[in-house]
């Protein structure tokens, strides 16, 4: 398919005054591994189209700890996380971050943090389409 012949008719949902762009919320989220199914089967409840999910190595304010390998005492800098990404509108940002923390939180150093960005454009490669149709 030669896609500079590809016409890709643009949604006008979520369109930013400023700069006439589309813009959704790209919600990511790194927290505890033993929370995933939980919230994943949360957010997928909740209509949420989709999610990436990775599995990942990280520290933060807890730095890991001390482990004793072979009589040695080894700092373990890196704690096991998971990362969750998804695309949302603007409208869902506050439903989907307030379900996010209620399923992951302890109340203990190491629950994670939530990033949030704006996103300009979605295009769903198969067909083409844009903006909301294409999440």
């Amino acid at each position: 398919m030669n896609t500079a012949n590809v016409h890709i008719q643009h949604s006008t949902a979520w369109t930013n005054t400023k700069s006439g762009r589309i813009i959704m919320k790209k919600i990511e989220v790194i927290f505890r591994s033993e929370k995933l199914e939980l919230l994943k089967e949360k957010l997928l409840d909740s209509g949420l189209q989709g999610v990436t999910i990775y599995q990942v190595h990280g520290c933060g304010t807890q730095h890991g700890w001390v482990a004793l390998h072979r009589g040695n005492a080894v700092t373990m800098n890196t704690l096991p996380k998971v990362y969750l990404m998804t695309v949302v509108s603007d409208e869902r940002v506050d439903q989907i971050v307030t379900l996010i923390k209620e399923n992951v939180y302890t109340g203990e150093v190491g629950d994670g943090k939530i990033f949030i960005s704006p996103v300009e454009e979605c295009i769903r490669i198969r067909t083409n389409e844009t903006g909301d149709a294409a999440l």
